[in-house]
């Protein structure tokens, strides 16, 4: 029988990511890289990754990545996509067949653009309604679900160690400017295709190492407007979060961050006044969205890449720098193996999350 100390036991989950601030391209062979490193992190019931900038000749629309369990819910989902978006492009994802996954959904992408008299009839905005239209999708179609719904990105996950998703996936023909990867060790949620990370809703997706403990509360509040929680996993829970505060609150990404990791009262009131009143607005105004527990969580989006920790810092995670480039990883040694000898390398604290703004989008306006 092997004794405490002669095992190693890792606080679950893997996480790494990467981004270029200035926009150039990163071959995906170095995320997969990077989280192969962290292997025992994992036990191959979930790995997947979230690329941006992979789909320069669709910039302008839609890219919506789906899971199919059998070709009756291909055809009522198909039929659903049809009639609410202008679709150019339906084909499957390319795969490589591996002896690792043998046995997958069948995986297909679709780009295309709203319809804009059904979007006028909603009387929403672009953004609204394609969320919503996600939303109905992985609520009422079984066999379906939508797993991938931004622009000009995509989200690749599946049941299986991280390194052989993204070698089933291709992402070695892939080149991203920001990169995010995830291995999955699930210890109270089942493992399978559509509960894996990276979560994605339109250009936001979410890796996370941990457990939401708060995850009935952030649910309860949440659902209040208009998402629903369908996927098996505390971690979907959080992009729904990011994506309210950001999109329909206009908050900064950094006070999206501040929202979830904010510190305890006994905290604040020790804090210098301007301080303590930011945080007392943000617990009084989004107390529901407070988010307890172990975590460590990477978010990506069309503005950037950003890093936080629970405020106990109970889960690991390292920033690092060189040039245009930060890296992340649960591990150092997970950034050092693509990145030898960075500039600068610290710990994310709990305290501060850390966010790396995309340069290229500051100047389109983003």
């Amino acid at each position: 029988m092997l004794r405490e100390g002669e095992i190693r036991i890792p606080s679950g989950c893997a996480i790494a990511a990467i981004i270029d601030k200035k926009g150039g391209l990163i071959n995906g062979s170095e995320i997969i890289k990077s989280i192969a490193l962290m292997h025992d992190r994992s036990n191959g019931l979930g790995g997947g990754f979230a690329a941006y900038g992979i789909y320069p000749e669709h910039k302008d629309e839609y890219a919506f990545h789906i899971f199919y369990d059998t070709a009756a819910a291909k055809e009522a989902c198909e039929e659903f996509l049809f009639k609410h978006f202008n679709i150019d492009v339906a084909e499957r994802i390319p795969t490589r067949k591996i002896a690792a996954i043998s046995k997958s959904p069948d995986i297909w992408r679709y780009f295309g653009k709203p319809n804009r008299v059904r979007m006028k009839n909603a009387r929403l905005d672009e953004s609204e309604y394609v969320m919503q239209c996600v939303t109905r999708v992985n609520a009422n179609y079984e066999g379906a679900y939508i797993f991938s719904s931004g622009k000009n990105m995509g989200c690749f996950k599946a049941v299986g160690y991280p390194e052989d998703v993204g070698e089933f996936y291709m992402l070695d023909t892939y080149n991203a400017y920001l990169w995010t990867a995830h291995g999955r060790f699930p210890t109270n949620t089942p493992g399978w295709w559509g509960g894996a990370h990276p979560f994605g809703l339109l250009d936001l997706s979410i890796v996370h190492n941990g457990e939401i403990s708060s995850y009935d509360a952030n649910r309860r509040y949440i659902e209040q407007f208009g998402y629903k929680c369908t996927m098996q996993t505390d971690t979907e829970v959080i992009t729904y979060l990011f994506d309210h505060l950001m999109r329909h609150h206009g908050l900064p990404t950094k006070v999206a961050a501040d929202v979830l990791t904010a510190p305890e009262w006994t905290e604040i009131d020790r804090m210098e006044p301007a301080k303590k009143a930011y945080f007392t607005r943000l617990r009084a105004i989004y107390s529901g969205a407070l988010v307890n527990g172990p975590f460590s969580v990477i978010l990506g989006s069309n503005r950037g890449l950003l890093a936080i920790n629970d405020r106990l810092k109970l889960r690991s995670l390292t920033a690092a720098t060189k040039g245009s480039r930060a890296y992340f990883a649960s591990e150092e040694s997970a950034i050092r193996i693509i990145c030898p000898d960075p500039e600068k390398v610290w710990s994310v604290s709990g305290a501060d999350p850390v966010f790396v703004p995309l340069e290229i989008a500051q100047e389109e306006g983003e």
